[in-house]
């Protein structure tokens, strides 16, 4: 008995080790509603002065830092507004931004975050929009750019702006 709780405790941390490397290298998306852990994809290194290209993609993946540090990727939206790219959570059913959302409780405590968009992996950080003039401008973007999308209202909105 002693000799399979032996074998047992050697064998599961080496798989669980083996595990968590594969997915680290072959990354793991987030699919519909089901989140996703490290996103996979070429890197881009270089700062990014135009989003624009970003009103091609419908979709985006957000890959976030948890306290256990093992990320936390999501798909979201998001919108070009001046020359700046801005993600948004919509909080449908109300509810205290960022408490509703774990991606959102990630980037307040830590707003490091890579964005995949397309193929290509973009390391920014990013700060919560509370200018109403600016939340106002992005969501009438958004609102075209997503003609199918039943947006809540403004205040259930949170916009994230992406910097460097």
């Amino acid at each position: 008995m002693k000799k399979v709780a032996n074998t047992v405790g050697v064998t599961l941390p080496l798989i669980l080790a083996g595990a968590l490397v594969s997915l680290r290298l072959l990354g793991y998306e987030p699919t519909d509603q089901r989140p996703g852990l490290w996103l996979a994809g070429d890197r881009i290194t270089e700062a990014v002065t135009d989003w624009s290209f970003t009103e091609d993609h419908q979709l985006i993946f957000v890959q976030t830092r948890t306290p256990y540090l093992i990320p936390h990727s999501v798909t979201t939206y998001c919108a070009f507004f001046e020359g700046d790219l801005y993600l948004f959570s919509a909080y449908y059913q109300g509810g205290t931004f960022p408490d509703e959302r774990g991606w959102n409780r990630n980037v307040m405590r830590d707003p490091r975050v890579r964005l995949k968009i397309g193929d290509r992996l973009f390391d920014q950080t990013v700060s919560h929009v509370i200018d109403a003039d600016t939340r106002a401008a992005v969501h009438a973007n958004a609102v075209a750019k997503y003609p199918e999308w039943s947006s809540p209202e403004l205040g259930n909105v949170h916009f994230l702006l992406v910097e460097d």
